[in-house]
């Protein structure tokens, strides 16, 4: 089938693009709504600016609407850039999340298009451990969870860091996979990928217990 993924420039949305190539299906673009409002509920915001350099990196088209961040404004830009697409479905990285997952499944229900959601449900450190051994390479952008300090700001998902992850799952009861918000990834490098990024100007940004990553661009490392 012809496919559209909903991607965000993290691990979870290019996995899941990657498994429905594997699966044989064709994924044809991404498509990604630009929230205003970085607090928004439905869509990632962070270095959304640097999606076009992702896209290319994959060999991908880009598809990208903007949105000023409420629920609504959000599931409206979602519903018309699938609108006319020649797709006969959409990808989804939703691991656990019922609000992305009911909002979605709504707008591609009324536009005829079939959801897949291939990590949906499953285990969240096995899904990290899937990840690393297809050779997935994604670096922390945004920590926002007790226990995830400015240290962990620029590091890639790597063996130690899941396995660190695993502990801090079982002892603070949170997400490994930071479905519940903890933190946000940005893959630098994938079997999707042509040629891996490179990140430039990196400015740290941290907050009492919180922060981000602003990067300054992403460069082609051949």
């Amino acid at each position: 089938m012809r496919l559209a993924c909903l991607f965000s420039g993290g691990k979870d949305s290019t996995y899941a693009a990657h498994l429905l190539e594997q699966a044989g299906h064709e994924v044809v673009c991404l498509v990604t709504v630009v929230p205003e409002d970085p607090h928004s509920w439905v869509f990632h915001t962070l270095n959304l600016e640097h999606l076009p350099m992702m896209a290319k990196a994959m060999g991908k088209d880009l598809i990208a609407v903007p949105s000023s961040g409420e629920e609504g404004a959000d599931l409206a830009a979602l519903e018309a850039s699938l609108t006319g697409l020649d797709v006969e479905g959409v990808v989804t990285g939703a691991i656990a999340s019922d609000y992305q997952w009911d909002r979605i499944n709504g707008v591609c229900h009324k536009l005829g298009l079939k959801v897949f959601s291939p990590l949906w449900r499953k285990d969240q450190l096995t899904i990290l451990n899937d990840m690393l051994q297809a050779g997935m390479r994604a670096m922390i952008v945004g920590v926002y969870s007790d226990g995830l300090g400015q240290e962990w700001l620029g590091r890639m998902l790597d063996r130690e860091a899941v396995d660190q992850l695993s502990v801090m799952s079982k002892v603070k009861g949170m997400n490994a996979s930071g479905e519940g918000g903890e933190y946000e990834t940005l893959v630098l490098d994938s079997p999707m990928h042509s040629f891996p990024l490179v990140p430039e100007d990196v400015r740290t940004e941290f907050v009492r217990d919180s922060g981000q990553l602003r990067i300054g661009r992403l460069k082609a490392s051949r």
